[in-house]
């Protein structure tokens, strides 16, 4: 399997049992790195050369969220904002993250069919994070996968035992 680093951003992942039962796929697999960076940086003082430090050690990032408010959580957004460096391209294009993997798992309170062009935002999750999805194509980081997890608020449990499968399923084979 491939090293791992999960980048959990939560912040109010006390109220989230779809997101509590969700991290518990990435618990006591081997080469999987767990950060929670609400619980990390909790002032939002990010320490971006520690942070490009460590996820130049992985070969895979899994970028873990809910969808607030049509976006990325806010100290996600910061953290890609001082990490993701336009200095990290080099004058002939290469880059250190060059070849990495990125999955992305996000958790949406709406349901599927408001985020269609017909829906009741009238938007795709997909398009609404087309800023991360190109923050990683420039830094030539590879979607490998993106999840996402709709209606999370009012998931029965057996629907939430079938994405819990999902995503230790993606996990693994991704």
């Amino acid at each position: 399997m491939k090293k791992t680093l999960v980048l959990f951003a939560h912040p109010y992942f006390e109220h989230s049992t779809t997101n509590v039962r969700l991290i518990e796929c990435y618990e006591g697999i081997e080469n999987i790195t767990f950060r929670d960076l609400y619980e990390d940086y909790p002032d939002f003082h990010i320490q971006p050369f520690k942070e490009r430090k460590r996820i130049v050690d992985f070969d895979r990032i899994i970028f873990h969220f809910p969808l607030i408010w049509f976006g990325l959580p806010p100290l996600l957004k910061l953290w890609i904002d001082e990490v993701f460096d336009m200095r990290w391209i080099t004058e002939d294009g290469l880059n250190i993250l060059s070849g990495k993997d990125a999955i992305i798992v996000s958790s949406v309170g709406g349901r599927h069919s408001s985020y269609t062009s017909l829906g009741k935002y009238g938007v795709s999750v997909e398009t609404l994070l087309a800023g991360l999805r190109v923050s990683l194509n420039v830094n030539k980081i590879k979607l490998k996968k993106l999840q996402v997890i709709y209606n999370a608020d009012d998931l029965s449990p057996s629907q939430l035992d079938g994405y819990v499968a999902e995503l230790s399923q993606i996990i693994r084979t991704e």
